[in-house]
Order: C-alpha cells, then structure tokens, then sequence
C-alpha cells in the first residue's frame, strides 16, 4: 500500500476510478451567470416548491443525484457507498436528503472544501477495490448558509466588501472502477492552516494560505509546474483569496496565473451581479466543477486539471468568540487519459 503514496503528502491511484456520471443543479442566480449553459438544472424558485430552505437545499440534492444518476446510467442500489456534506449544522441537506436510498452513507464536512474532500475519498475507496460504484455529492444553499452563519434574510445587513456570495448550487459525481474517463489520478488531502485571520467576512483571505500549502505540496510531491497543467482551479478564495495565492507563489518565483482561476470567480459575473468578492459554499466549486469544468473535458478544452476546494473551519461559535478561522485545501487530480497514458 505504501507505493501508492507519492512524497509527503499525495496519493497515486493505481486502479484510477472514471468519472461515468456528474450533475448539477442550481438556483436562478447561479443560472443567470456567465456559465449558466453548463448547468442540468436551474430552478427559478428558491424555496424549490418546499417550505423551509432547509427543506429545499435537500430537494436540490436529490435531484443533482438523480441526475448524476441517469447519465452514468445505472441506479441508487448500485452504488456501493457515498460521500456527502454540506454546510448546516449535522449535514442535514445531504442527510435528509438521501437518508431513503438504502445506499451506506458517510456524511463529511470540509465546508466549501467538501467536494473535493468528497471526490477524493470517494476516489480512493473504488481505487483500492471497497467499492464498484461510489458517488460523491455536495451541496449548499445561500438563504440556508445566512440563517446559520450570518443573519435571517429579514434582517437585511449589510456586506462588506470582502463578502462572498454563497452559492445555491449542488453537485454530484459517480465514480466506478471502469470507464472512459475523465479519470481521478491523484489525491492531495490538506493540513489544517490558519493564518490567523479573524474576520468571517474575509473567507478568501482565511483560507487562502491552506490553497497555497497543498497546491505547492502536490506540485513538489509529483516533481511538477503549475503550467504542467491545463487549468488549476480552486473554489472558492475569491477575488480576494485569488490574488492572495498568486502572490505567495509569486514569492516563491512561481507564476501560476497563466493557468489558475477559481470557482468563486467563475461562476458569477462581477460586473453584472452584485457578489462583491464572488461566490463561495460547497456548492459553488461542486457545480463548477459537474457541469463546466467536467463538460470542458469530455470535449477536449482541458486534459489535466487541478481541482483544489478550500474550506473555513469555522462555526457560528468560534466566531462569536472571536478566534480565527482555521482552513484546508484538498487538492484532485483529473485526466482524461488513464495514469498508464500519461502523467
């Protein structure tokens, strides 16, 4: 098993599990954003015809699933397991979503670094044969995410500069041990990084350091660049987040522009929409990543991507009492050619 590790901190999956199925449903906002032609569904209503958006953030899940599900093709009693969180409290969007599908469910939480944390574990179950099918699913849902972390709706407060815009979005994916790719070759699980930033208004300066840690880890680990990739992509540091990453490669004499953007940037417009910093929650990278990232692939655009998500660990309490905001990155390498074909 030891071969399978690569350096300090990466896994090399031998037995690369394909990506057969992937969705993604989102909200009327997300929809009307510059990459709204690559989402399955938009629902234009908020509430999802339920009465809480608790309620709602889980209908979403089930229909992301669902979907995921009739592409690859086969049913909820082949899947051998999944992998799911979100960002309420106990995970309830996902749980009470999927809690009827009689599937064996492991409920995580990296906040919005839950897809890739999700992918990646999801990856190494079928990778190393626990598994013939798993599926990895995320989910969040911006009037859900403000009740809990910020204030109701009602209240009306006002958002600072560095806010990001969390996005009603959920992603799922369905691996399995054969298939025609895109194919999950590499996983990086992060370390927990805090910089010390105390303002939950500021994600991307927060969690920005923990992107930096693990994509330089994975790079040094596989004796790779940034440009050995068609696109790194990180969710969701933001236009803040984003230009703080870039500098601190910058300061290693490393130019990661050329082929980074973030997810957080990508799936609203600035301009157009009023997201100040862009959009975060775990299901801003999660459908970034099931509907434009992973549809770009299969059409040739990339071969080789990056998909590092980023997560603030913190809750309503420890903000309340002032600390700061511990992060982490996981990082996922995914190709289009199996490890045999490639690097």
């Amino acid at each position: 098993m030891a071969a399978k590790r690569v350096g300090s901190q990466t896994m090399a999956l031998s037995n690369a599990p394909s990506i057969i199925g992937n969705a993604c449903v989102v909200g009327k906002k997300e929809g009307e954003g510059p990459l709204g032609d690559s989402f399955d569904y938009i629902e234009t209503d908020p509430m999802f015809g339920e009465k809480t958006w608790e309620q709602a953030e889980s209908k979403m899940v089930r229909h992301a699933f669902a979907l995921a599900l009739a592409k690859a093709g086969i049913e909820e009693r082949d899947v051998s397991c999944l992998f799911c969180g979100d960002l309420l409290n106990q995970c309830i969007g996902t749980a009470f979503a999927l809690r009827d599908s009689g599937i064996p469910y492991f409920g995580l939480y990296g906040a919005c670094s839950t897809m890739a944390e999700s992918l990646a574990l999801a990856a190494l179950s079928v990778d190393g044969g626990y598994a013939v099918n798993a599926a990895a699913v995320t989910s969040s849902h911006f009037c859900s995410a403000e009740r809990q972390f910020r204030f109701p709706l009602e209240y009306g407060g006002q958002r600072t500069p560095t806010a990001q815009w969390t996005v009603t979005g959920s992603g799922a994916i369905i691996l399995a041990s054969g298939g025609d790719g895109p194919y999950v070759t590499h996983v990086t699980p992060g370390r927990i990084v805090d910089a010390g930033v105390t303002d939950a208004n500021n994600m991307g300066a927060a969690m920005a350091p923990a992107a930096y840690d693990t994509i330089r880890n994975h790079l040094q680990d596989l004796h790779m660049e940034p440009m050995d990739y068609d696109l790194i992509v990180t969710g969701d540091l933001g236009s803040v987040g984003g230009e703080i990453l870039t500098e601190l490669f910058r300061a290693d004499g490393v130019e990661i522009g050329g082929c980074y953007n973030d997810c957080g940037m990508m799936i609203y417009s600035q301009q157009l929409q009023d997201v100040h910093a862009g959009g975060s929650g775990c299901g801003c990278s999660a459908s970034v990543l099931t509907g434009y990232i992973l549809n770009n692939m299969r059409q040739g655009r990339w071969k080789k991507v990056l998909f590092a998500a980023t997560g603030a660990l913190m809750s309503p309490t420890s903000t309340q009492q002032g600390l700061s905001i511990p992060s982490v990155c996981c990082a996922v390498s995914i190709s289009t050619q199996p490890p045999e074909c490639g690097r």
